[in-house]
């Protein structure tokens, strides 16, 4: 068996993996974050041609789609069901905010991109860390330290073909090397891996249900949310016209990051949802 390491003070360890997931599948799919931080910025309803006018790398047709996938998940709420109707962000949009503050300070830190803008450095983490069992063999790592590749396949209950799958995968995506050439050589978290905590800690933050005292109200479910008067403040140069938009300067960590507020519940009917969608 792998020899046992001291698991790493930023409680990697301490999240649910699968929660942590499904919350991450919730703002995945390519083009949610821009969405986000377009309606913040704006801070105020929109409709889809003025979304899109603001990114116009991406069609108008596709915005729609984006927000209507983010509106069945409760980060975008709109006043009536019409065609045409604006999109504003709901509580539980607002509330990406440190999701967001520490994935970019982690990709910052950790991952050689170069001059990206701010949302799109926000994506690319997101597509790294939101596959199913990910979560999982990074915990399995960052407690175990090397281990072998049959060990992580026992220890995280998965069979041999996915277990190859997943770690090729998170070997290309950076968070996971081998200690050396040979076969059978064990399997270790790099820095980027080890570095994780502060991510899946404001992740898990985000999707936990708010506890609730006796006596108040319940909190208010993500389909229905309102919409509060703070907005996610977002990089001057994040979101201009062109190609710049996609390769202009990393924004500063402190741009993703607003006062706390109480986070609102994911609910788990929508993380439900959002499971049969991850690709493998």
């Amino acid at each position: 068996m792998s020899t046992s390491v001291q698991p790493s003070a930023a409680s990697i360890g301490s999240v649910v993996a699968q929660r942590v997931e499904d919350a991450l599948s919730l703002i995945a799919p390519k083009w949610t974050t821009w969405s986000v931080q377009t309606l913040a910025q704006q801070s105020r309803p929109m409709r889809v041609h003025e979304i899109a006018a603001r990114l116009p790398f991406i069609s108008e047709q596709l915005i729609g789609k984006r927000l209507a996938t983010m509106h069945a998940v409760g980060l975008v709420t709109r006043a009536d069901d019409s065609h045409g109707a604006p999109y504003q962000l709901s509580a539980l949009g607002e509330s990406l905010a440190p999701v967001y503050s520490a994935l970019s300070d982690w990709s910052q830190t950790n991952l050689s991109l170069g001059k990206v803008a701010g949302a799109e450095r926000v994506e690319d983490a997101v597509r790294r860390l939101h596959l199913r069992h990910s979560t999982a063999v990074i915990q399995l790592l960052d407690a175990d330290g090397p281990t072998r590749f049959v060990h992580i396949a026992e220890e995280a209950g998965l069979d041999n073909g996915f277990t190859r799958y997943r770690l090729n995968r998170l070997q290309t995506d950076g968070l996971v090397t081998r200690t050396g050439p040979r076969h059978g050589a064990p399997y270790v978290l790099t820095d980027a891996g080890h570095a994780l905590g502060p991510v899946y800690a404001a992740v898990s933050h985000w999707s936990n249900p708010v506890d609730t005292p006796k006596g108040s109200s319940a909190p208010v479910p993500a389909a229905t949310a309102t919409r509060t008067h703070t907005s996610i403040p977002l990089s001057s140069c994040g979101l201009r016209a062109g190609a710049a938009v996609r390769r202009s300067p990393a924004a500063p960590s402190a741009l993703f990051s607003h006062a706390p507020q109480p986070q609102p519940r994911v609910p788990a009917a929508v993380t439900a949802q959002s499971a049969p969608g991850r690709g493998r």
